[in-house]
């Protein structure tokens, strides 16, 4: 008796799957834990502090970094690592942070999630403005 063989269908389905496995993995960050853990483990020089608008939020994506800046001269940061899958987010627009790998959606000023699939907000990290500058990381 011989196997059924694969219809169309089912290999183009399977195509498919493969190649949408293959786009996370080059979109999506796999050295960094999905929770977001990818934080700086040395403070990191982020450069003028005024290229951080008030009331808005800039992406440092070279670092995995979002600074906000709620009002003037109040700076919080978090890391830019999705908690969903470990996506580097890719743009901040109208006090929100996008993800471009799932959708997911945070607060610029908060890290507080506003759209899923992420559950957990971006974890915060150390931020000062010393010297005209912006220093994020450890002893901030």
């Amino acid at each position: 008796m011989s196997s059924p063989s694969a219809s169309r269908r089912t290999v183009l389905r399977g195509a498919a799957l493969a190649g949408a496995a293959g786009l996370c993995a080059t979109a999506c960050d796999a050295g960094t834990d999905r929770r977001g853990a990818a934080l700086p483990t040395e403070p990191v020089d982020l450069g003028a502090a005024g290229e951080v608008p008030v009331g808005g939020a800039r992406l440092y994506r070279e670092h995995k970094l979002i600074v906000a800046q709620p009002a003037q001269g109040e700076y919080k940061a978090f890391s830019a690592v999705c908690t969903h899958a470990g996506c580097v987010v890719d743009k901040v627009e109208d006090g929100k942070v996008s993800c471009p790998c799932h959708g997911s959606k945070f607060d610029a000023a908060t890290g507080k999630v506003l759209q899923g699939p992420a559950g957990a907000p971006l974890p915060a990290v150390p931020v000062k403005a010393a010297g005209g500058k912006l220093i994020a990381g450890p002893d901030a």
